[in-house]
C-alpha cells in the first residue's frame, strides 16, 4: 500500500456513506478504487445486442399482450366505480 500523493476533501455525508462502503482491511483509496471499478462493469450499454432477433420479438410480443391486459384490468375497474 502506497503513501497519498494527494489528499481530497469530502463531506461528512460522503465519508459516512465510504465507511458504510467499506471492507475490513480496506483503505479510503481501495474503497473508491474498487467502486469505480464496480461503476464500469454493469454499462448501460453492455446488454445491447444480446438477444437473438426472436427473442427480443418475444419479449416485445409478451410486453405488449401485458400491456394491453393491464389496461383492460384498469377499463373493468374504472367500470366498477361507476
Amino acid at each position: 500500500m502506497a503513501t497519498a500523493d494527494k489528499q481530497i476533501r469530502v463531506s461528512d455525508r460522503v465519508k459516512r456513506e465510504l465507511n458504510r462502503l467499506r471492507r475490513e482491511g480496506e483503505s479510503y483509496n481501495d474503497v473508491l478504487e474498487r467502486v469505480l471499478d464496480e461503476e464500469h462493469v454493469g454499462d448501460f450499454y453492455d446488454g445491447f445486442g444480446r438477444w437473438s432477433d426472436e427473442e427480443a420479438d418475444r419479449v416485445r410480443e409478451a410486453r405488449r399482450k401485458s400491456k394491453k391486459k393491464r389496461k383492460q384490468r384498469m377499463r373493468e375497474r374504472t367500470e366498477d366505480t361507476i
